[in-house]
């Protein structure tokens, strides 16, 4: 097992700027100059991708910025003590101690087990205290080395602070606490979480154990100790594997953060949560994502409820409107009207009249078709899973059914998702016998819910909401000349904003929510699905641009992501763009939008059709007038480039801490 850091990947008493962002780029730049990662700009959005998601500052002057890359060979950690401590969002001030762990996305347990006993150790003062003494990289390398060094002790495992003396570890007047700590990639949080609650808990006098849920293995409490629990702590980002085990038990849920900075009132709320006969408990039904519910407001629950929606329908669209191209490609636009006839009565073996392309046309546009009927039921389905988890799957498919059923289309689909959810998250609060909890999740909430969102679809919303998806489709099909260009152009600014984020899906949410409404009479659909993919191809497209036309103004690094880009844009993945924004986001983002804008507008003015959701120049096959959808595509790219070129000439470049902007998101999903 090669050595986790050597000097060369330590950066002693450094002035990196006042920004997370150049910090986690010169540590990044270290590791991929030390041959343990092959390209700077892909681990260093990597990165900030997961610092967007909680900040890594934590208390004592430390920050451990981490994550999962592609771009890393091997498990690297990576050191800056910096002269002028960064903040990188800890509650008690700046960081000067920041330690970037770089993972493999296959990274073996042994290795991560030992990531997982360096962040343990960076929650006791003594290592700290010496990695600030320590003179030269050589002492920095030691210090580390020797707390990564194997030991017996398993690091995946539960973690415990027990006091007194009976054999389950305390003694009978002794509070008894489990904990359960959790980050979206198990490396570093997870573990410091821990830790901190054990010193916490023996400080207070409470018998604490704690399982971990991280990258190093999972070693589960065992069911005797959960079960003579007087409470539980949950600090996860993510789902706790084995929730059902602690159904019941009065519960503390936090963002795995405040079980770093909070450990003390975290044990102090839990006390309190035993002792409280109405204190919130485990019915082993949350959604996954009620770690940060405490800090949401019901507006961004819904916001983060939409998008998840939007993320799991576009497979089933993607697929289905490549196949309904292929189908118009192979059949002609008239398969519409046989291919019930030619798939049920038609084989190999008994072509229909036209041939072996008439048939194999109906098999793919029935494919095809059938796959985008699953676009309001997956939609509404996982809107409501977002809200209530698995029990709301089953009544979010069900209410987006009924949607489809009487014509709601895409908004009755988010309208019985967000009911069917709010439903069944409802429902799984209630505090029913233990004997009735088993069945809770499995057949009563989703019943009872399926009933309540789907009969209110019935009685109440889904007739209004038809009337205005059709008075909807009716104005977009009505769109000629100037408001077409307007609605293109709008389009084309939102899937530039943010790349990928959440305003260039909801563009595209509403481009492929129109395709199942679309016919050879009313096109309209089509076009604004031309229009949101031809925008959405600019910025990579123009960043790539950019670096030919003046090399100067970019970083190797960025020439080299710019010859990428060039690929990713005509997939239309406008995550390739995302590099140069996370350098230079207040040029970046004003030049893509404006290139987006303009091609949108170009292209619904010209009124260039896609019948596919996604590929780009790659289903050339299903786009018509092909040529001026490839012009509007070179206007805007063009457009992009020569302004983002003027910008970082002639604009004034101030320090910029990145946040949102940099986080890879599902290709334009």
């Amino acid at each position: 097992m090669s050595a986790l850091i050597t000097p060369e990947l330590v950066a002693l008493d450094k002035n990196l700027g006042a920004a997370p962002s150049s910090v986690i780029r010169h540590l990044a730049e270290l590791v991929v100059g030390a041959g343990r990662a092959t390209e700077i700009e892909s681990l260093y959005a990597d990165a900030l991708a997961r610092e967007a998601k909680t900040a890594t500052g934590i208390p004592g002057g430390l920050a451990i910025p981490h994550c999962r890359s592609a771009a890393v060979k091997e498990p690297t950690l990576a050191l800056a003590r910096l002269t002028s401590p960064v903040d990188f969002g800890a509650a008690d001030g700046p960081a000067d101690l920041v330690f970037l762990i770089a993972a493999p996305e296959g990274a073996d347990q042994e290795h991560l087990k030992i990531l997982a006993k360096l962040a343990r150790s960076l929650m006791k003062a003594p290592f700290t205290a010496a990695l600030r003494a320590a003179k030269t990289q050589a002492e920095i390398v030691e210090l580390v080395t020797s707390v990564v060094a194997p030991t017996p002790v398993a690091a995946g495992g539960a973690a415990h602070a027990n006091v007194g003396s009976t054999p389950g570890g305390a003694s009978a007047d002794v509070k008894r606490i489990v904990a359960v700590t959790a980050c979206p990639t198990g490396i570093a949080h997870t573990y410091m979480a821990a830790e901190s609650l054990v010193a916490a808990a023996k400080a207070a006098g409470v018998d604490l154990q704690v399982e971990t849920q991280g990258s190093a293995g999972l070693t589960m409490l065992d069911p005797a100790v959960i079960a003579a629990a007087d409470a539980v702590i949950f600090a996860v980002d993510v789902d706790v594997r084995g929730r059902e085990r602690f159904a019941g038990k009065p519960v503390i849920q936090v963002p795995v953060k405040r079980g770093i900075d909070e450990p003390a009132k975290l044990i102090k709320d839990a006390l309190a949560a035993a002792e409280n006969p109405n204190a919130r408990r485990v019915g082993g039904t949350v959604s996954a994502a009620e770690a940060a519910e405490t800090s949401e407001h019901f507006g961004q629950k819904v916001k983060r409820a939409l998008l998840t929606g939007v993320s799991y329908m576009i497979p089933f669209v993607a697929g289905g409107g490549l196949l309904i191209a292929l189908g118009f490609l192979l059949g002609g636009y008239e398969i519409t009207e046989v291919a019930d006839t030619v798939t049920l009565q038609n084989s190999l073996f008994n072509l229909p009249e036209g041939g072996m392309l008439t048939y194999l046309g109906a098999v793919f546009f029935k494919i095809g078709a059938l796959s985008m009927g699953f676009l309001v039921p997956a939609l509404a389905g996982y809107i409501a899973y977002a809200i209530a988890d698995r029990p709301g799957i089953a009544p979010g498919f069900v209410a987006g059914a009924v949607a489809g059923f009487m014509g709601a289309g895409f908004l009755g689909g988010i309208a019985g998702g967000l009911l069917a959810g709010l439903a069944a998250a409802s429902f799984a609060k209630l505090d029913v016998p233990r004997w009735l909890r088993s069945l809770m999740p499995v057949v009563i909430i989703p019943l009872v819910a399926s009933i309540v969102a789907s009969g209110l679809m019935f009685l109440v919303l889904g007739g209004p909401i038809a009337l205005l998806t059709t008075a909807l489709n009716e104005w977009l099909s009505g769109m000629t000349g100037a408001s077409a260009i307007l609605l293109g152009l709008i389009l084309g600014l939102m899937m530039g904003f943010d790349l990928g984020g959440p305003v260039n899906k909801v563009a595209y949410a509403f481009a492929v929510a129109g395709l199942g409404t679309a016919t050879v009479a009313n096109q309209a659909p089509w076009e604004i699905m031309a229009a949101v993919m031809a925008a959405g191809m600019v910025p990579p497209l123009a960043m790539a641009l950019a670096t030919v036309l003046d090399r100067r103004l970019f970083s190797v690094a960025e020439r080299e992501n710019g010859k990428a880009a060039w690929l990713l844009g005509a997939s239309f993945i406008s995550e390739g763009a995302i590099p140069f924004a996370a350098a230079d986001v207040f040029r970046v983002i004003p030049a893509s939008m404006v290139g987006a804008g303009v091609t949108g507008a170009l292209s619904m003015a010209w009124g260039v059709t896609s019948k596919a959701p996604h590929g780009g120049m790659f289903v050339f096959f299903a786009i018509d007038s092909f040529a001026l959808f490839a012009l509007a595509i070179a206007i805007g790219t063009v457009i992009a480039a020569l302004l983002v070129i003027v910008l970082k000439r002639y604009a004034r470049k101030t320090p910029l801490v990145i946040a949102n902007a940099a986080a890879p998101a599902l290709v334009n999903a």
